[in-house]
């Protein structure tokens, strides 16, 4: 192994190799305590501290860095207390994620370090994110992401790369190459001859390099980091390394060969570069000895620490309060408050362009990201214009890759930035899927950041689109603790919803029906205002019969109770599906005792399930009758008018209207 000092001073060459032997030694320690059943999970990088060590020290303390399992080598390079490292990897409530995460599954914005998660190929786009965000400021700033070779397989990855190279973001992507995904070698997992070779394919440069060398590792990143900077461009570099533990303790390495292990043992970075710094006359024996005993009396001294730590305590309604992050107060007026006289008769599409366009005018930071959006005004025309008003920087179109954009959006939060994505029609949110469920609604529980994400929805049937333009797929993210899922049927609710939405720093996913565009009209304040999140709306009062309902339903209620005068309907608009607002539903099943939960989504699976298995739980004596389901078949959304009026829950909503009165 051949090591280039360059202008390396000798000092400098010596905590290179503190930096290097650290992770090392911690790891050491980390599998003695394994054995010992202290800690229950560990990720070893034996073989690999190279790369981190070399990769971290490189770049500036305030650039982000997304690693991996096995990087403990960029926590340490950060000069993160070990101690608190301790309590993390003990899952002990003083650690980074409050005892609710493993191993390196948390970040720490005062490092700049983002805390990955299993689905490891979602942390590409972070980067595009944060290096977004520094493009926007004029910053000269990089960002960095590791990546397995096994990770390289996932869409995440082409999309993460292809973003960056669209947009020019100044992004160092990073693959630790060490031979196996778990079990799996190289020769079952691509065909290209290097990894690096994919870097043409995006136009960007590529470079593969000896992950094992220290002096190599750093050298690249630095010279990279120059060149990102200087061209606005991102770069690709595949590191060649091996793993000398399993990929985790419990799964060995029985399937790999003797003699790798032999071969690479005789590349241990450590070793080798302790080797040239005695040779070079840099450090004698003596003093690498004294180096040694400094760093084990520096783990033993931490990790007494950790072992003082309080036992965990369990606390429900912590537990619960840190699943969303605290909404800061502000002075926008509830549309409660807002003057009458100041309205203007507006269609719900014109009511969400206006909110958008306010919102745009009150932040700054505001990005907003979707295909179509910018020149082309979007597939529905909602933000025509918008490009001229505020720039292509802040109105951006997107390449056809929802994962990255997301997160994308997750990355621009990072650095403070609020960011709207429209989806295109809600059914393409399915491809983004990992990214909100997984990265968006847990970031804040996981290690108390927030995602400040609003995501569009144009949703809904009834306009003859078919299968895969019409499905109703709410009640997918109703699930999901930490989303927030609004769905308005009002343009003053719509502007007011989607406002708040804005503010809110939790994702929000934000339902528009289609159908509802250019079909609702209603008079909507001039004026930038809220309507709560959480808050639901009654619509009228009735005695008769509570209906339940949301969206279209809304209208469909209202339309069915404006037929059937001799009925007495209390109809209720959720406006919000996640939180609900329990207090309403129960206000309306006390009204009237009879319950039709009224929605568009197919029956099994609904959001109507949840809400009636509530009233039951908690409203039971005031029932006097069952709670009734009226929704669409459980059936794909049909292309077909015809079929497509069978399918919606209008077409069985008398038949549930009579059944109940018939109680």
């Amino acid at each position: 192994m051949q090591f280039d000092r360059k202008d390396l001073g000798n000092e400098q060459l010596i905590q290179f190799y503190r930096s290097l032997l650290l992770p090392r030694m911690i790891e050491e320690k980390m599998l003695v305590l394994l054995r010992q059943g202290r800690i229950s999970k560990w990720f070893s990088g034996i073989g690999q501290e190279a790369i981190a060590v070399g990769a971290t020290l490189a770049l500036q303390p305030d650039e982000w860095i997304m690693p991996l399992h096995r990087n403990l080598g960029v926590f340490t390079s950060r000069n993160m207390p070990l101690s608190k490292l301790f309590k993390q990897w003990q899952g002990s409530q003083e650690g980074y994620s409050k005892g609710r995460e493993r191993s390196f599954h948390f970040g720490n914005k005062d490092h700049h370090i983002c805390g990955m998660i299993s689905h490891l190929g979602p942390q590409l786009a972070i980067a595009d994110g944060v290096a977004l965000a520094a493009k926007l400021r004029s910053e000269q700033k990089v960002a960095l992401a590791f990546s397995g070779e096994g990770s390289t397989s996932e869409g995440d990855f082409h999309e993460a790369l292809n973003t960056a190279a669209v947009w020019d973001l100044p992004v160092i992507f990073l693959i630790e190459n060490n031979g196996y995904g778990l079990s799996t070698p190289v020769s079952e997992q691509f065909r290209c001859k290097s990894l690096v070779d994919r870097a043409k394919g995006y136009g960007m440069e590529g470079v593969q390099i000896d992950g094992n060398n220290i002096l190599s590792v750093y050298d690249t990143i630095k010279g990279v980091r120059e060149y990102c900077l200087r061209e606005q461009k991102p770069y690709l570099i595949e590191c060649m390394t091996f793993r000398m533990r399993g990929h985790e303790e419990a799964s060995g390495t029985k399937y790999v060969p003797s003699h790798l292990f032999e071969e690479w043992e005789k590349k241990d970075p450590v070793k080798n570069f302790e080797q040239w710094l005695l040779e070079e006359g840099i450090l004698s024996a003596d003093r690498i000895g004294r180096i040694k005993e400094n760093i084990k009396e520096y783990i033993e001294v931490e990790l007494a620490m950790a072992q003082d730590a309080s036992p965990n305590r369990v606390d429900t309604e912590q537990e619960l309060a840190d699943v969303y992050a605290p909404i800061p107060d502000n002075d926008v007026p509830d549309v409660s408050l807002v003057d009458d006289e100041n309205k203007k008769e507006l269609r719900l599409i014109d009511a969400v362009k206006e909110g958008l366009d306010q919102s745009m005018q009150q932040h700054g930071n505001l990005i907003l990201m979707g295909q179509d959006i910018a020149e082309y005004g979007g597939a529905f025309k909602i933000t025509e214009g918008f490009v001229e008003k505020y720039g292509k920087g802040r109105v951006r179109n997107t390449p056809l890759c929802e994962s990255a954009i997301i997160g994308t959006a997750l990355g621009l939060s990072l650095e403070g930035f609020k960011s709207m994505v429209e989806m295109q029609f809600a059914d393409f949110v399915s491809v983004g899927f990992n990214q909100i469920v997984n990265n968006l609604a847990k970031i804040h529980y996981r290690w108390g950041h927030a995602a400040d994400v609003v995501i569009r929805m144009p949703t809904g049937g009834g306009v003859g689109a078919g299968p895969f333009h019409s499905q109703s797929n709410e009640a997918w993210f109703t699930h999901v603790p930490g989303l927030k899922v609004v769905y308005p049927s009002t343009p003053e609710d719509a502007k007011g919803l989607l406002i708040a939405a804005i503010n809110d720093p939790n994702p929000v996913m934000f339902f528009e029906h289609k159908a509802l565009y250019r079909s609702v009209s209603g008079a909507v304040p001039d004026v930038y205002y809220e309507t709560p999140i959480g808050k639901a709306r009654q619509v009228q009062p009735g005695s008769d019969i509570s209906i339940i309902t949301y969206g279209s339903g809304v209208h469909w209620a209202t339309q069915y109770a404006a037929a059937h005068t001799n009925i007495s309907f209390d109809i209720l608009d959720l406006r919000t599906l996640l939180p609900l607002d329990y207090e309403a539903i129960r206000a309306s099943v006390t009204r009237t005792g009879k319950v039709l939960i009224l929605h568009e989504d197919t029956l099994t699976g609904g959001i109507g399930g949840e809400i009636g298995a509530w009233i039951s739980e908690h409203c039971f004596e005031n029932l006097d009758a069952p709670v009734l389901r009226c929704a669409s078949l459980d059936t794909p959304i049909p292309f077909s008018i015809d079929l497509e009026n069978n399918f919606l829950a209008k077409a069985r909503l008398n038949d549930c209207v009579q059944k109940l009165l018939s109680y």
